[in-house]
């Protein structure tokens, strides 16, 4: 990227007691990621809605990242599967809508997987900047 171009804007799913701590951490231990970041927390990652994701694309994200609970979930035991198939749905319909499946990426943050979610963020980043 040039000075002149903006990081793209992510928008990040987190959720409330597993990847929120991690993304909090990260910030405490002053581990930068892009100011382009937001995320919006939700109780349980296959709570989301594919229509959100498509939703926050078409307002002018230029990805969406689902931080998930992996199998820490409190909710539920299929949690990771439930999200996974949302995420394969999700695939499909922005194949069907010619929005380029990449935009979206999901992974397993853990509470005190600062680390690894900014590494994640960087990594995105860089993706849909190229």
């Amino acid at each position: 990227m040039d000075g002149k171009t903006t990081a793209p804007r992510i928008l990040v799913f987190s959720t409330e007691k597993i990847s929120d701590p991690a993304i909090d951490l990260a910030g405490l231990l002053k581990k930068h990621y892009p100011p382009t970041v937001y995320t919006i927390n939700v109780p349980c990652s296959s709570s989301i809605k594919s229509k959100w994701i498509l939703h926050a694309l078409d307002k002018g994200f230029d990805g969406v990242f689902i931080a998930a609970d992996g199998t820490d979930c409190s909710f539920s035991d299929t949690c990771t599967e439930r999200t996974g198939e949302l995420v394969q749905r999700t695939h499909a319909l922005m194949k069907e809508k010619g929005i380029d499946p990449a935009k979206l990426k999901m992974a397993a943050i853990c509470s005190v997987c600062s680390e690894p979610f900014v590494k994640h963020m960087k990594n995105f980043v860089e993706a849909l900047a190229s």
